[in-house]
């Protein structure tokens, strides 16, 4: 079975958490570490790709955090899984086919396959997973959060 990897469904979900629960201050990583369970240190290497990418901004500062970079409904999910797969297209070895069987069919196939994959993955928006999580009863995180000014 095809599957995605751990980074791109970690880049996947947080990128969803952040239009989820996106208020006026921006989502702070370890807001998201917090709800996803998984070490900020591995998340933030994901996040900066995603900066580069211009699907995150960046916001430094005491009360920064992360944001969309656009609208939800401009970023689709496979502009999410691009990011994320191209991290891990650098770190591990690329499998290629050597046979003769391999080369004229296994890998138009999967090519084919991953194509078909990708223009599904483009039809759906952020905006349209922030949908079904609302239909499905997931919860924003609306804790009201402690205002240290003085």
């Amino acid at each position: 079975m095809l599957k995605l990897s751990r980074k791109t469904l970690l880049a996947l979900e947080a990128v969803i958490d952040i239009a989820f629960n996106a208020r006026p201050e921006p989502v702070q990583a370890k807001e998201i570490t917090a709800r996803q369970g998984v070490p900020q240190r591995y998340l933030e290497q994901v996040m900066q790709q995603l900066v580069r990418a211009g699907i995150l901004k960046g916001v430094r500062g005491p009360r920064g955090g992360y944001r969309l970079a656009r609208e939800r409904r401009r970023i689709s999910v496979g502009d999410v899984v691009r990011v994320a797969e191209s991290i891990e297209d650098a770190e591990e070895e690329k499998a290629e086919a050597r046979s003769d069987l391999g080369q004229r069919i296994v890998a138009p196939f999967v090519q084919t396959l991953q194509e078909e994959l990708m223009t599904r993955l483009d039809s759906v928006s952020i905006e349209d997973l922030c949908q079904q999580a609302r239909a499905t009863g997931v919860e924003a995180d609306d804790r009201p959060r402690a205002d240290f000014a003085i």
